[in-house]
């Protein structure tokens, strides 16, 4: 029987300032070691202050996972040495004198399957290390400690995922569900990363670190399962242990014996008073907290819109709000599809959507011309890239690229013979096979550009059919 637990690093990216220091959090952009202060590298005598933001934020994400928030927080010194800490300890919190840390004993449904959130902690990010040099003798390690002291929430699971396609659909609720709350922006470098606890039955459990991605880690998940198989197998004793995945070679490799808590010699941080939280300030945080993905994906249904498109449509933060501010009751279903069948293709990364020229009024308008038969679905497609790529009013992209509809039945009878006397082959296998049929259609929509009324095409052919 095959265990897997997570070990989720999320980084607050859509605050103004690191955890305990008024630096820049999003340290992305800047010159090495620029983005500093005497706090970020634990100079003597510099005292951290906690950012308030970001204990609300990180208590919002442990609501939305269903954990219980305690009425006090504690925050301890998680002592040890890596070139990247610059103070040669973490500012983390850990419930050793009970439940203190931001949010625990939670509950998230993956695919049927409850997945357990042991706790959520609040944490400062440590610095970065960058690595130079040809090969591993001529090797440097660079030290950037911009990203010390970035907020960042840790998420620690039970050992509850039977297999790596689970961890693969819990890290993409994960990252729908911050987006949603608006706390970060998981697609950004380095501001979402997970490391896998792995136990196979009648071995210890190992740790997979350094991972760069949800595929990355899906991928080191199949080999470290494979390897304690196995060793499993061959009577050989499985080492608790830290692995890292090496992404060249597409294999886990040792790295360290596990520490325990112990190793890390946590005390209190006395220059952090306990946090008191009031269930006034938390019922004020739940009420503030943007509708939840499954809320919205039930309201969008009660419009009439299928349940695959209104998931697709509430999980993507940048999608829903644009169908919010676009639709009204009437046009709802087509901004939907044109939304999740058309634009998502168009703006599939963070960089086109920056650079999108595309309001939701171009939306509200496309719809309207699709509903008066202005234009066709199809032109409505060719009119949607423009309207991403240029910001033009639709009614002027809909004049300048002659995308008007073709509703005139004696021009489409004409079209229509000319593909009949092209196509006699296919005219001829309707009789028998009704569906070619559509293969007519397709050859008025080439021959139109997409102009032809589909439902004046259909009536048309059946016509000369018959």
């Amino acid at each position: 029987m095959t265990k897997i637990g997570l070990e989720i690093h999320c980084q607050l990216t859509n605050l103004e300032s690191k955890l305990f220091c008024s630096c820049k959090a999003n340290y992305r952009g800047f010159e090495p070691n620029a983005n500093i202060c005497p706090v970020c590298i634990g100079l003597p005598g510099s005292l951290p202050r906690l950012n308030k933001k970001a204990v609300e934020k990180a208590t919002m994400i442990a609501m939305s996972l269903n954990c219980n928030t305690p009425d006090k927080l504690a925050f301890f010194r998680k002592n040890y040495f890596y070139p990247d800490l610059p103070k040669n300890f973490q500012i983390t919190q850990l419930n050793v004198y009970g439940e203190h840390s931001i949010g625990q004993n939670g509950t998230i449904l993956v695919d049927d399957k409850e997945i357990r959130i042991r706790r959520i902690q609040l944490e400062e990010d440590p610095g970065r290390l960058i690595y130079e040099g040809i090969s591993e003798k001529t090797q440097i390690t660079l030290v950037d400690y911009n990203r010390a002291g970035t907020p960042l929430v840790e998420i620690v699971t039970e050992p509850d995922f039977e297999n790596e396609r689970q961890v693969r659909l819990f890290l993409n609720i994960l990252s729908d569900l911050l987006d949603n709350l608006d706390v970060s922006n998981p697609s950004l470098e380095g501001a979402m990363r997970a490391d896998g606890n792995i136990s196979i039955e009648g071995g210890n459990k190992v740790e997979i670190k350094n991972v760069n991605s949800f595929h990355d880690l899906e991928k080191a998940l199949h080999f470290e399962i494979t390897r304690q198989e196995s060793l499993i197998s061959r009577d050989i004793p499985i080492e608790q242990e830290t692995r890292h995945w090496d992404d060249k070679r597409k294999i886990t490799v040792s790295a360290r014996i596990k520490e325990g808590e112990e190793d890390y010699r946590y005390f209190l941080e006395g220059d952090i008073p306990w946090i008191t939280i009031d269930s006034q300030t938390l019922n004020k945080l739940k009420a503030d907290m943007p509708e939840s993905i499954s809320s919205k994906k039930e309201r969008y249904i009660t419009k009439q819109i299928p349940a695959q498109v209104a998931e697709v449509l509430s999980s993507d933060k940048f999608c829903s709000d644009l169908f919010e501010l676009a639709h009204n009751e009437s046009n709802a279903i087509v901004i939907a599809n044109l939304i999740t069948t058309d634009l998502m293709g168009l703006v599939d990364t963070d960089e086109k959507r920056e650079k999108s020229k595309l309001t939701h009024q171009h939306l509200t308008d496309l719809a309207n011309s699709i509903e008066t038969k202005e234009i066709t679905r199809t032109s409505a497609k060719t009119a949607l890239q423009e309207c991403v790529a240029t910001g033009l009013p639709v009614s002027e992209i809909i004049s300048t690229l002659d995308l008007g509809h073709i509703s005139d039945e004696s021009e489409l009878n004409k079209i229509i013979d000319e593909i009949f006397i092209q196509e006699p082959n296919t005219v001829e296998q309707t009789k028998t096979n009704p569906e070619t049929i559509n293969y007519l259609i397709g050859k008025v929509m080439e021959k139109t550009k997409g102009k032809a009324d589909p439902t004046l095409t259909l009536n048309i052919i059946n016509k000369k059919l018959s």
